[in-house]
């Protein structure tokens, strides 16, 4: 995908013209991921070059384009092609040289969530404001920042347990950081935020970097830097926009197309993986079941459940299922016919998928852009850029933000 954002400040027609086309090329090519691929039994679109080369692909050849934005480009250009032409947006911006931390401060840290620390301490914003880090947890990455830039850290986090843990740790490293609880999403933090400082947060989910953005616009807060994450978790059935521009361009994006964003999974292991394919087979094994023996072709969804259920028997499953569903499963099973047809029905439901992750990245910018618009219209010089590799986390776009001075 050749989508990316440059690092530079953007002015606010350059951005406001990127978003404009970005929104005109997501809804144009609407029909292709503003769908529920579990409802489908046959590729649901008419377009005879695209089935033809969806069909051609072996499974192998599926979860290897999954995954490379180069072979999505080689196999799906021509057939998007104002996809695959949108101008660049985000670069990759050069991070700074820093000393390697002492292995005291970083014991206790995993290693990927350490890394993406690192990458996003290799990305701060030059500022002498006192720091409040976001939905801090045990305030791992306040503790590295109090460290490296020795700024004063205020970590805001909910629960009581997690301050208490790392209020412990700041005061065995003899760091400037100490723990606020609080719950942002009722707005106990407003009255922390005040104009000279710079707030940050990474991988602050879905309601609370909202929240986060609209408490820190209304207090005037110096410096912004946010990663978000989980776009999904929202209060509202669909995504409200922020900036003007992204309500007179609104998608409506729901719940289940905001969880298409966050669809990319690099970071977990061979088992895990094996685990989510069983699951996506089961469960739709089951739902051929439960169609075909209460008579009732509509789709029902399942609510998720803990990965281990997936390590026994599909039986135990679909027991568990049709409790959810509040029916009765027959004496008489004949498993593997449902486990045979469900790895049939995977096999279309991936290739549908596999169209659906082409804009997975395309719909993430575009929330970032709402927000960045947000941010301008408040006053702020707004900038966005990967701060690490794909590799490390999917959601590797930083948004960085400057309160303009009055003249």
């Amino acid at each position: 995908m050749v989508i990316s954002l440059q690092q530079d400040s953007l002015n606010s027609p350059e951005l406001s013209q990127q978003f404009i086309q970005l929104s005109q090329v997501l809804q144009s090519y609407q029909a292709y991921w503003r769908l529920t691929p579990f409802t489908c039994h046959q590729l649901p679109w008419s377009d005879a070059k695209l089935q033809q080369v969806l069909m051609a692909l072996s499974d192998h050849e599926v979860s290897l384009i999954d995954q490379s934005s180069q072979l999505q480009h080689d196999h799906f250009s021509q057939l998007f092609p104002q996809l695959f032409s949108l101008p660049k947006i985000i670069a990759a911006n050069k991070p700074q040289t820093l000393k390697p931390l002492p292995f005291w401060l970083t014991n206790g840290v995993n290693g990927r969530k350490l890394a993406q620390i690192e990458a996003l301490c290799q990305h701060w914003a030059d500022s002498n404001s006192p720091v409040v880090e976001w939905c801090a947890g045990k305030g791992h990455l306040g503790r590295m920042l109090a460290y490296r830039f020795t700024q004063p850290v205020t970590s805001i986090e909910w629960q009581a347990s997690l301050c208490q843990q790392g209020a412990v740790l700041a005061k065995q490293f003899g760091l400037p950081q100490n723990f606020i609880q609080a719950d942002v999403l009722k707005l106990e933090a407003a009255a922390i935020l005040q104009p000279k400082q710079h707030v940050v947060a990474l991988h602050a989910c879905g309601q609370l970097h909202i929240s986060m953005l609209q408490q820190a616009v209304a207090a005037g807060c110096e410096h912004i830097q946010l990663v978000p994450c989980c776009y999904h978790l929202i209060h509202h059935e669909c995504y409200q926009p922020l900036s003007a521009l992204g309500q007179q361009h609104n998608l409506g994006l729901d719940k289940q197309q905001l969880k298409l964003v966050v669809q990319g999974q690099v970071t977990a292991g061979e088992r895990i993986e094996r685990l989510r394919n069983t699951e996506v087979h089961w469960r739709l094994a089951y739902e051929l079941l439960r169609q075909e023996h209460n008579n009732d072709k509509e789709y029902r969804p399942l609510a998720s459940v803990a990965k281990q259920l997936f390590s026994g028997d599909f039986s135990d499953f679909a027991n568990w299922a049709a409790q959810q569903h509040q029916w009765q499963l027959p004496a008489n099973v004949d498993w593997a016919f449902y486990l045979k047809v469900g790895a049939k029905r995977q096999q279309l439901i991936n290739r549908i998928e596999l169209v659906r992750h082409l804009f997975r990245r395309p719909l993430e910018l575009w929330l970032l852009l709402d927000k960045m618009l947000f941010l301008q219209q408040h006053g702020y010089q707004v900038q966005a850029g990967q701060f690490c590799d794909y590799q490390q986390t999917p959601r590797n776009l930083l948004l960085t933000a400057r309160k303009q001075s009055k003249l």
